[in-house]
């Protein structure tokens, strides 16, 4: 037989994923009608396989991936308000997504505790491990792993990357700083979260770098530790002077702070103005109710939801995002100076 009279090869489900430009698992994602296919990737892989006139067969239909459809969600073991709204929306994201959560409380949040919460998560088969990182030494442990699954972390810091979520902490310090300086303070104080978290370092940066676009002198930094407890005790440590103002580090520490100002019959906004961080519920129902910094987490859970169904069906294709915009909300406690 001539090798014009030989019958030409079908097409199969590899000649339509190279056609495309994607693996044959997201061919066989399409074949199959499976969600957490980008529409435009849906596309591509149809239109392929109108082009190669390819027919599947029950032995392609089998080629469906062998995944468990589970995400392992590594958490820190506190009840902080950020992490724990970061868990929850992330949580609905994945559930929205058809895909189950298992989530795992690292007691122990430095590299080590981290190193053995992953060990059991892979030994689970998960597909994807989901960090919220609350320590920069964890950060630079996992930026150093390989591991036959993606890790998505979820971490403030400039140093970015295609499997790196946050939200922008550092313009959010910027913009509290900036909103009292344009009240016309001239002494904005910080009351800090841990020096070993990488939101609180973010914001001690922002807070350091919009004092110096407006010319502001630098007070010494007020150490925190995320409580209300910890604001209390910096509110009563804290010197009045004129154009005084105060930001916190979250909402929480503002909370103690304002009960310290109460206590030392200091008024709000009259005396000192007051911004926090996080835009807790309680937020509006302060006395005074409180100026701070909204984070939305619901994004913040959709946007590492998609960086795992990217980084799960198509790899290659991961790129880095700019981190999510925060917003000013402006209540009664920061007002210009008396």
């Amino acid at each position: 037989m001539s090798t014009e009279d030989k019958p030409a090869r079908n097409a199969n489900i590899f000649d339509v994923a190279r056609l495309a430009g994607v693996s044959h698992q997201t061919v066989s994602r399409v074949l199959n009608n499976l969600p957490n296919v980008r529409p435009a990737t849906r596309a591509r892989v149809e239109q392929a396989i109108s082009q190669l006139r390819y027919s599947p067969s029950p032995a392609a239909r089998a080629l469906v991936p062998r995944r468990t459809r589970t995400i392992g969600l590594v958490t820190p073991g506190v009840s902080d308000y950020g992490p724990t709204s970061i868990a929850m929306h992330f949580t609905v994201a994945a559930r929205t997504a058809r895909y189950s959560v298992d989530t795992v409380s690292a007691l122990d949040a430095d590299a080590n505790g981290i190193r053995w919460v992953i060990e059991s998560l892979l030994r689970q088969r998960v597909d994807a491990i989901v960090i919220i990182v609350v320590d920069s030494e964890v950060l630079e442990f996992i930026r150093g792993l390989e591991l036959t699954i993606p890790l998505v972390a979820v971490a403030a810091g400039p140093k970015r990357g295609p499997h790196v979520v946050s939200i922008d902490q550092y313009r959010g310090a910027r913009s509290a700083v900036r909103h009292l300086a344009e009240l016309g303070h001239t002494r904005i104080h910080h009351l800090a979260g841990p020096a070993t978290a990488p939101d609180a370092i973010e914001r001690v940066r922002g807070w350091r770098d919009e004092l110096a676009a407006q010319r502001l002198d630098v007070p010494d930094l007020l150490q925190g530790d995320w409580t209300a407890a910890s604001g209390y005790e910096l509110g009563h440590a804290m010197q009045l002077e004129p154009g005084i103002a105060a930001f916190a580090s979250n909402d929480q520490m503002a909370i103690g702070l304002l009960a310290a100002l109460r206590e030392r019959d200091l008024r709000v906004p009259d005396d000192i103005s007051v911004v926090g961080f996080d835009d807790v519920p309680e937020a509006p129902f302060l006395f005074p109710p409180l100026t701070t910094i909204r984070q939305d987490f619901a994004a913040l859970g959709a946007l590492i939801m998609q960086k795992v169904l990217v980084a799960v069906e198509e790899p290659d294709s991961a790129t880095e995002d700019t981190p999510l915009s925060t917003k000013l909300i402006v209540r009664a406690s920061s007002a210009a100076p008396q």
